[in-house]
């Protein structure tokens, strides 16, 4: 691997960074000439990923700040996931269509044990922000590109999400680049964290008068378990929540056994001590000029404006106890049950908005949930052309 490095550097030290980088990809069996890589993910994975996994909320931000930069450079802004996969690509035409020859590709992956040295593997590796020009990178039809990199964190948690790049042809490299990639993925980071702490804020605005009905110990989480407010205790700061919560009796870390019920947008968690929660009672009520969902919880009651595509899902799943599939789903609301990328994003943003009164696998009313609706005496949704509307207006027409 030296010897390598050494024909095609003139004797050159590499960086400490690149060296154990080319060590590690070696160790791996990457081919220096470029051998093949992993399948590219589907687009319709692809869009997945984007509307509805981790970095859904600072795409906008990296796009909008990086994108217009990216263009005029002469470069490629690219966000990637913890895998490496390449998730959303922009910036100038020209250099995309080079990219394409590298097979630099949305879906494709972009980690060291698949393409060798490069900002984004290396950056997934390291942890910190990477810049790797020209004849740095390990294969050798890399050699003619630069990038810069940074890693993007979980503001609340922490975690590693994905990785942001600037690449474009080596003649493009700027020595800002790297220290723009890094501001830039910092205030997408505090973007979220804002958004973060004003769900917690709206929350704890719903939960000061149902906790102050709470005998005994209880707390109000958001959906990704931090603690909004509590009662009777001081409570954790976090608390991490099991997948498919879908409310009732549940054992929760550091909690035990409690009692969850749904609120909008997050949970109400009651610990032992507390008094035993009862059924749910839900009311769909499609009457008014706008539809509401009416919520009565053993705990107390709310409400929550609806708009017109969670109406129709809501209806769907109303009209389906034994629940629906995301393609079932997509033929009640388009007719077109290869739309369920769309339909799984709607239903995020639906659950995120209600609360967990929705479970998964099938989509459907959570256990303990009661749904009546309350139709109108005239026409159902009347800006609705979806299916399952259609098929709810001719099984009960408006009278003459």
């Amino acid at each position: 691997m030296r010897d390598r490095w050494s024909r095609s550097h003139a004797g050159r030290v590499p960086r400490q960074l690149i060296d154990a980088s080319w060590r590690r990809v070696a160790a791996a069996g990457v081919d220096p000439g470029g051998g093949p890589g992993q399948a590219v993910l589907t687009d319709a994975e692809v869009s997945r990923r984007v509307v509805s996994g981790p970095l859904a909320p600072m795409l906008p931000v990296l796009r909008d700040r990086l994108e217009p930069v990216a263009r005029a450079c002469g470069q490629l802004v690219v966000v990637t996931g913890t895998d490496g996969r390449v998730l959303w690509q922009g910036g100038a035409p020209e250099v995309r269509r080079r990219a394409d020859g590298l097979g630099f590709v949305p879906g494709a992956a972009w980690d060291e044990p698949t393409v060798g040295t490069n900002a984004i593997g290396t950056c997934l590796v390291v942890g910190t922000p990477v810049g790797v020009h020209g004849g740095e990178h390990y294969v050798d039809g890399h050699q003619q590109w630069t990038c810069a990199a940074a890693p993007l964190r979980d503001p609340v948690g922490g975690g590693l999400l994905g990785v942001v790049d600037l690449s474009g042809p080596a003649r493009t490299a700027h020595p800002g680049a790297l220290a723009l990639v890094s501001a830039v993925a910092a205030l997408a980071e505090h973007e979220v964290r804002a958004a973060h702490d004003r769900v917690l804020e709206q929350l704890r605005r719903v939960a000061g008068p149902l906790l102050a009905r709470v005998e005994g110990r209880a707390l109000v989480l958001a959906p990704d378990g931090a603690t909004a407010a509590a009662t009777g205790f001081a409570g954790p700061a976090r608390v991490v929540l099991p997948a498919g919560l879908d409310g009732g009796p549940a054992v929760l870390p550091g909690l035990g056994a409690c009692r969850v019920e749904p609120l909008p947008g997050g949970w109400l968690v009651r610990l032992d001590d507390a008094e035993p929660g009862g059924a749910t009672d839900v009311l769909l009520d499609l009457s008014g000029d706008r539809p509401v969902l009416r919520v009565a919880a053993p705990t107390g009651s709310w409400t929550d404006v609806l708009g017109l595509r969670h109406a129709e899902i809501l209806l769907a799943l109303a009209e389906a106890p034994g629940g629906r599939s995301a393609g079932e789903l997509a033929d009640d609301l388009f007719a077109d049950p290869t739309r369920t990328v769309t339909v799984r994003a709607e239903v995020s943003r639906l659950r995120r908005a209600v609360g967990p009164l929705l479970a998964t696998r099938p989509y459907r009313f959570a256990e303990g949930v009661t749904v009546q609706v309350r139709r109108p005496a005239g026409r159902l949704l009347p800006g609705s052309v979806a299916p399952v509307v259609l098929r709810a207006r001719a099984a009960r027409p408006v009278p003459a």
